[in-house]
């Protein structure tokens, strides 16, 4: 018989991985986290999965942070202290703390065993949700929890079906046909395919819900008989489904509603590009404007967004744009691009299929394209980016595809 959603939601505590170093997203990631490297102009990628948390009714949540977790925290703090931990609703923010041993986390699992007191039978934990902070989708994770629950299992797996021929790079999970998980294999040449579903594959998606007594149990039992445990992937699956316990794999169901389920590792500047530019198409592939599943972003205290336009070609435009609040268009010309926050555009300035972050000063008479330029950067009076690569390369970082990225607060050599 299922539980009510209430009574599973308040007996649920949520681990939210956040601590990843995203070296590939560098420079984006030369000051922040990956979770918190800004994404869609006004939000953060850590925003997803906790919009999640919020539409799915989970107030229990632990996010746990590493490195560089400076502006992750702040942003914790800012835009999601809106619950009341007086009724028992929270989102903390735990730092590494060396708790059990001399060691930063290890892992993913070693992440969480460092703070199983957390999840203690003192608080009240019936099952434990682990999300990672790096991926963006949309998930009701009370449908999870149900069937996790519903399947007694001692572990269930988010699990979404990709086709066999591109599964190879994933974490891949082999299912009988009632789902229960045979194997788990990382990066296999041959994928597995999902018995009711040939020619697709289960591949992993780091969303977990364990039972709070097995996930303690299982760290104690690995840890007497001299068992790494410091990976999910690696570790703590791989042994639980040799040991024949009921671990069970959930096949997604997107709350995004669309005809291909949308699941999201922004891992390299190139895909980071290529998703962000996704959203400006006339039918996005992610939905930002669905008023059943919102989005939950730091709100800036900026003004509307605005257009000026002086006298002759001095015409303030932006063409199939997102515009985020305090961005002053002022006679120059926008388009297919993404401005964040308080971003000024001087007159005669011309940016075109790029990403421009907060509080960045776009010069006049300056040209943009094919760039993605972080906060704080202020770009003279005349200077081109992205319309010479070669040159580009001497003095940014350009990717594979030829994209410019400029960091954070960074100068413009000359």
């Amino acid at each position: 018989m299922s539980l009510p959603g209430s009574s599973i939601l308040r007996d649920t505590i949520t681990m939210l991985l956040a601590g990843g170093q995203g070296e590939r997203l560098f420079p984006l990631t030369k000051v922040r986290s990956k979770p918190s490297v800004p994404f869609g102009g006004k939000y953060r990628i850590v925003d997803f999965a906790l919009s999640n948390c919020l539409n799915s009714g989970l107030r229990r949540i632990y996010v746990l942070t590493q490195y560089k977790s400076d502006s992750l925290n702040q942003h914790i703090f800012e835009a999601w202290s809106i619950f009341n931990p007086e009724l028992g609703e929270y989102v903390y923010s735990i730092p590494p703390q060396r708790k059990l041993n001399n060691d930063w986390y290890l892992g993913t699992a070693n992440a969480i065993y460092q703070n199983k007191n957390l999840f203690s039978s003192e608080r009240k934990a019936k099952w434990v949700l682990i999300l990672s902070g790096d991926h963006i989708y949309k998930m009701d994770y009370l449908k999870l929890l149900q069937y996790h629950i519903d399947n007694k299992a001692q572990l269930s797996l988010g699990c979404i079906q990709v086709p066999k021929d591109e599964a190879s790079r994933f974490g891949i999970v082999g299912v009988d046909q009632n789902y229960k998980v045979e194997s788990f294999i990382e990066k296999p040449k041959s994928p597995s395919e999902i018995p009711d579903k040939p020619g697709f594959s289960f591949v992993n998606m780091g969303i977990y819900v364990f039972n709070a007594t097995t996930l303690r149990e299982i760290f104690l039992e690995m840890e007497s008989k001299g068992i790494p445990a410091n990976d999910f992937g690696q570790d703590i699956i791989p042994y639980m489904v040799q040991s024949n316990m009921d671990v069970f794999a959930y096949r997604f169901i997107d709350e995004n509603k669309k005809a291909q389920p949308y699941w999201k590792d922004i891992g390299t500047i190139d895909s980071y590009y290529a998703s962000s530019m996704n959203l400006l198409s006339v039918s996005p592939d992610f939905n930002l404007y669905d008023e059943s599943w919102y989005i939950r972003g730091y709100q800036y205290q900026f003004p509307p967004a605005k257009t000026i336009s002086h006298e002759g070609e001095r015409v303030g435009r932006n063409l199939n744009s997102l515009i985020c609040d305090g961005c002053i268009i002022s006679g120059g010309l926008v388009e297919r691009s993404i401005l964040g926050p308080n971003v000024r555009v001087n007159s005669y300035a011309y940016v075109t299929d790029s990403i421009i972050m907060n509080s960045c000063n776009i010069g006049r008479h300056a040209r943009i394209r094919r760039a993605i330029i972080d906060k704080n950067v202020n770009v003279p009076e005349g200077y081109e980016i992205g319309f010479d690569i070669e040159g580009d390369k001497k003095k940014f970082t350009v990717t594979e595809t030829g994209i410019v990225v400029i960091g954070k607060n960074e100068e413009m050599p000359e």
